[in-house]
């Protein structure tokens, strides 16, 4: 009888085996084009979303004299004192605010932790947040890991990208808890202006709303300021800033983030930290300590080249007939394919396909990214040039 009654159970336990919250999570559209561009060969890649330089030799020397000493132990949850202090100092040096290193700021395995810590640690079941459509891949399904429910605001290329006021309070409900924006933007480019943050604060100061702001790309701006948004007036306690090292210091391999927020809300992303993480990995704690003090030549350096990058790539996406605003930040152009017929996926693949050249469907990063495509310019010039010239005649052979 009781072989019968297990036996009985084993095709409910196994429908019920995955979590409903994982099953709505979507696969990484970035991934899909990763897994199949590695397996060709001569393929041109504008979709990995990194930079093309190696980690600056001193940054790296400096965790590797710290193996050479034995310092591979565990270190504060919260990270390496040291480290916590330099990221104070920074923010106060350069956004003209003031954080406590010891309670006040978490140091976490890349941004993709300090995102992740800061819904759980928020979020209720049911609760709502507000984000812009397109966004980073990760916003909306931390939010559903979390329990909660994304609301999207749509932005668009006549907006150049860039999320309204007016438009996310229209959206807020009784459900409501916080607003996510990421600015330089990922897949845009896009820059917000500071008065178009202050009257985003305005609005969450307005309805008591929590405002996440991932600022992971905040060093790499061309032409304009980057806002960090907890500078702003009044919005200091309601305010959890993200940031990290893998863009600006090209350390993405090395895991290293940033949260910064009031004491209460730090202390409770720190036990969630705890319990998953413990401490992130010491030495790219110790490398990010020598990044801070030594590295500002090597961020202006690299933000100068990405700059005649940049450049080049959006006239000469134009210039084949791909619509494509300027963007300001971060180091990726979002130009429309709508002039091909094609979704951004179909566009994407058979790019890839037909002329070797990787980008990302715009498709990936929320309905309102569909009719573009990313294109990551973080290579060099002469890869650029070279997959202009085969966008171009992809372009030319399928302009509706």
């Amino acid at each position: 009888m009781k072989k019968s009654g297990l036996t009985q159970k084993h095709p409910s336990l196994k429908e019920g085996l995955i979590s409903e919250r994982t099953k709505r999570l979507s696969p990484s559209g970035i991934r899909k084009f990763f897994d199949l561009l590695a397996s060709m060969e001569g393929v041109i890649s504008l979709g990995v979303g990194e930079p093309d330089y190696p980690t600056p030799w001193h940054i790296s020397e400096a965790a590797v004299k710290s193996l050479e000493r034995g310092y591979t132990m565990y270190t504060s949850n919260s990270g390496i004192p040291e480290l916590r202090q330099e990221t104070a100092k920074y923010l106060k040096e350069k956004y003209g605010i003031d954080y406590d290193p010891f309670g006040e700021i978490l140091m976490t395995v890349g941004v993709s932790e300090a995102l992740d810590l800061a819904m759980r640690a928020i979020i209720n079941p049911g609760d709502e947040v507000i984000m812009p459509d397109p966004h980073y891949v990760a916003y909306d399904s931390c939010v559903i890991l979390a329990g909660g429910e994304p609301v999207m605001v749509p932005t668009s290329q006549e907006s150049s990208f860039e999320v309204d006021a007016g438009d996310i309070e229209a959206r807020i409900t009784g459900k409501t808890k916080a607003i996510l924006i990421g600015y330089p933007a990922n897949p845009t480019g896009a820059v917000m202006s500071r008065q178009k943050l202050i009257n985003i604060a305005e609005v969450a100061k307005r309805h008591h709303l929590m405002v996440i702001s991932d600022e992971i790309y905040a060093r790499l701006v061309y032409g304009v300021e980057h806002t960090c948004f907890a500078s702003l007036p009044g919005v200091r306690e309601n305010t959890v800033l993200l940031g990290g090292f893998s863009k600006a210091y090209a350390m993405t391999g090395w895991r290293i983030g940033y949260a910064v927020a009031p004491r209460e809300i730090i202390a409770a992303m720190t036990k969630i930290h705890q319990y998953t993480i413990m401490s992130a990995p010491t030495p790219a704690q110790v490398a990010a300590i020598e990044a801070l003090k030594t590295g500002e030549s090597n961020v202006l350096e690299m933000v100068e080249d990405y700059n005649r990058r940049r450049l080049i790539i959006v006239k000469g996406l134009n210039e084949i007939g791909l619509s494509c605003y300027e963007p300001h930040g971060a180091f990726y152009a979002f130009p429309s394919i709508t002039c091909t017929g094609m979704s951004s996926e179909e566009f994407s693949e058979k790019l890839l396909l037909e002329e070797k050249v990787a980008v990302v469907p715009g498709s990936a990063f929320g309905l309102c990214g569909e009719g573009y495509v990313r294109c990551c310019y973080a290579t060099s010039l002469a890869e650029i040039e070279e997959a202009l010239t085969r966008m171009g005649r992809f372009v030319k052979k399928y302009r509706k």
